[in-house]
């Protein structure tokens, strides 16, 4: 079978949402336009919540990313940057369970 990304969103992520009571969905994918543009605009038609982080994903061009991410935002989508949602998950420092490994990640990854 094959599954195209306009229809993966109501055939395998639905599936593992339901029952969940969750309706917000922080979406990462290979080609904006695509991957990230089909299943986010089925998930903000069925009443998601959708966050589109913004630089985990690509384009077949920089143009395609930009359109691909302007139509989600269009549709009701949220444009995120990866680390806006590792600290929006992290809150604070007071959260000593993960504080010490978000450090690591985000210091790692901005060059501190």
């Amino acid at each position: 079978m094959r599954i195209s990304g306009k229809t993966a969103f109501s055939l395998i992520e639905r599936r593992g949402l339901e029952g969940t009571g969750r309706k917000k969905l922080i979406m990462v994918a290979l080609w904006t336009e695509v991957c990230l543009a089909f299943p986010a605009l089925d998930a903000l038609a069925e009443g998601y919540d959708v966050f589109a982080v913004v630089d985990a994903v690509g384009g077949t061009s920089e143009l395609a990313h930009r359109a691909g991410i302007d139509r989600v935002v269009q549709a009701g989508g949220k444009p995120v940057s990866w680390i806006q949602v590792a600290c929006e998950l992290q809150r604070d420092w007071n959260r000593k369970a993960t504080s010490e490994g978000f450090a690591d990640i985000v210091l790692r990854a901005v060059g501190h």
